[in-house]
């Protein structure tokens, strides 16, 4: 009934399905559960201040019937009240509740606190920085298909953050996360296979990652796609998709793409065997 009736608010917001009266009703319905002490009626109500969906935004009140939820041990509401400690939305911000929160929610099993808990500790936010221990979370979250917490763990083994350095195992937590577009793991994942760090050195492949992150517009993807089909590294050379790729480089301020344009223009090419390797970039 209250995943309906959320379903319902949201609905009359995006297609005028129904009426502001039904919409005021459900609210209605839905504050009745929560002060009679139904925890997903009050995180629902929580959700709802927080959206603004049929209501004035009010982060304060957010808080206050995401709290109460919380306490019940409504492991989203957990999660989404140490969200708010952290940011600072409604409450004063304080990474050491946020963390609190986190916990009590990691435990549970949810994927999304974990990935957070993982962050807090590897930035010693709220807690003593432990590298090792934020692997720990960010390994339980990546077991659920977590894609920032598979990214993360591709980071912490290339580059040896709270576990052995493990090229093998980063491009494997890299794949994971860039089969389900997270933009960074594609551009590494690139960089790994251009290099052959880690892997046999495939240009192929490393074009294919670079095409997917350069697509959403990581910049240091389309330089590097842009070099491989410039060059013809194991691929053809295609001269106007590699400048097509530069000037998108460019536009977003990229001083290596500008020099590339200019240089072009003059009929100059870059030089040196080094060239492709100094510009494919990993994001840490």
């Amino acid at each position: 009934m209250l995943k309906k009736a959320l379903i319902l608010i949201v609905c009359s917001t995006l297609f005028f399905g129904i009426g502001r009266a039904e919409t005021s009703r459900i609210i209605s319905d839905l504050r009745v559960a929560a002060e009679r002490g139904d925890a997903e009626a009050q995180f629902t109500i929580g959700g709802i201040y927080y959206t603004g969906e049929g209501v004035k935004q009010n982060y304060t009140d957010a808080v206050k019937w995401v709290r109460l939820a919380a306490e019940q041990g409504f492991s989203k509401a957990q999660y989404n009240l140490g969200e708010m400690y952290y940011k600072g939305q409604g409450v004063e911000q304080n990474y050491t509740a946020a963390a609190e929160w986190f916990t009590l929610a990691a435990l549970q099993g949810l994927a999304e606190a974990q990935h957070n808990l993982g962050v807090s500790y590897a930035k010693g936010r709220g807690v003593v920085q432990d590298l090792s221990k934020a692997v720990k979370w960010y390994r339980l979250a990546a077991a659920q298909g977590d894609v920032k917490s598979q990214y993360n763990l591709g980071v912490s083994y290339a580059t040896g953050a709270g576990v052995a350095k493990d090229l093998t195992e980063a491009l494997k937590f890299y794949k994971l996360a860039a089969e389900q577009g997270h933009v960074l793991a594609q551009n590494n994942l690139g960089v790994m296979y251009a290099r052959g760090t880690g892997v046999l050195q495939n240009y192929t492949e490393a074009a294919k990652w670079f095409r997917l992150a350069a697509t959403q517009g990581n910049v240091k993807a389309q330089i590097s796609l842009g070099l491989i089909l410039e060059k013809g590294y194991g691929n053809d050379k295609n001269f106007a998709e590699a400048l097509s790729w530069y000037r998108l480089a460019a536009s977003q301020g990229n001083a290596i793409a500008q020099q590339k344009l200019v240089d072009l223009k003059q009929a100059k090419t870059l030089t040196g065997s080094n060239v492709l390797k100094e510009n494919m970039v990993a994001v840490d």
